[in-house]
């Protein structure tokens, strides 16, 4: 079990060896929860929560990780015991995973997962617009084809087959927005993906979704005792967020649909972008319009998953656990006497 404390003013302490939750109520009162701590994973705090020195030193003690995070949600940093523990022994597996070729595995994964989502996305763009059909029809085809040839490719570290992968996937992108362009009104149409800075208003809206997002993966990472900076695909990229990079990719289509339905129905208008080196970015009523509806998107509106109603937000938490936890227990993972510089 992972706890998130978000309420301002909670004090988290201990009582008689278990933690104790103080959660402040109306009127001055409040409402106190027990928690014991062999039943604790994580425990995960935001701006405003106490947390007495007992606390840390029973979490420790548990090997229970403390993630504390910013206003914004973004993670800070954490505790973890100084012996070997949970997040020490996944961030070893991590590490064996990126030299493996289980690796390559989880990569091919992701990105199929990110074409049957563009796929998907476009079947259901194509039922309300009826003299568009064969054209959707025609390009979802190829996504599907190229996420084929993805599943098809062969099984090799991630450098042997690196290349490959990303050509398929750029492509099967390419083919996906410039779908999405032409059925978008004229004025709103754009030639491509395009960042740093965007050539367009769609971009430009991508763009700033894209960066929220990082930021969600990157706590969902973080919380399960991941290294969001040791990737397997973008290993090799000095001082960048790698792993974050490589999983972020299955969860993209929720920034894209999004941001196509803000443009699809109007919503957006030239007041919400501004003019900066080289191209465009959004202003602060762009940001606050996007904000409204992707949050929404990602924490509010439930979805079936697994046989449950959950919120996106919850579900990609679930899958960086499950991810965690997989590579943990995988012993084809283990240290070899290959590998003398883990061992240092």
């Amino acid at each position: 079990m992972h706890i998130f404390i978000n309420t301002y003013g909670t004090y988290l302490h201990v009582k008689d060896e278990i933690f104790e939750l103080r959660v402040p109520l109306e009127d001055k009162q409040t409402k106190k929860i027990y928690l014991a701590p062999q039943k604790i994973q994580g425990i995960v705090v935001s701006r405003g929560v106490a947390i007495s020195s007992d606390a840390i030193i029973l979490a420790l003690k548990y090997q229970i990780d403390i993630v504390v995070l910013d206003e914004l949600g973004n993670p800070l940093g954490r505790f973890w015991h100084s012996r070997l523990g949970s997040t020490t022994k996944i961030r070893r597996q991590q590490l064996m995973l990126t030299l493996s070729d289980k690796g390559s595995k989880y990569i091919k994964e992701w990105l199929a997962r990110k074409l049957k989502n563009q796929y998907d996305y476009l079947q259901r763009l194509k039922k309300k617009r009826q003299a568009k059909q064969e054209f959707i029809d025609s390009n979802a085809q190829k996504i599907k084809d190229l996420r084929a040839k993805i599943n098809k490719t062969d099984p090799a570290p991630i450098e042997q087959i690196s290349d490959t992968l990303r050509g398929l996937e750029g492509t099967a992108g390419r083919i996906f927005f410039k779908t999405l362009s032409q059925l978008l009104p004229e004025h709103y149409q754009f030639e491509g993906r395009s960042s740093r800075p965007a050539r367009d208003q769609f971009n430009a809206f991508l763009n700033y979704g894209y960066g929220v997002l990082y930021s969600r993966v990157e706590k969902a990472l973080m919380i399960a005792g991941l290294d969001p900076y040791v990737g397997i695909m973008h290993r090799d990229d000095y001082n960048h967020k790698s792993l974050v990079y490589d999983f972020i990719e299955p969860y993209r289509i929720w920034v894209e649909e999004t941001v196509f339905k803000l443009f699809s129905t109007k919503k957006v208008n030239k007041a919400h972008t501004g003019e900066v080196t080289g191209g465009m970015a959004l202003n602060k009523e762009g940001k606050d319009l996007l904000l409204k509806f992707l949050i929404d998107f990602i924490d509010n509106q439930k979805v079936n998953y697994l046989g449950k109603r959950r919120t996106r937000n919850d579900i990609l938490m679930l899958e960086a656990i499950n991810f965690a936890q997989e590579i943990l227990h995988d012993k084809s993972l283990n240290i070899n006497n290959n590998i003398d510089f883990l061992t240092i």
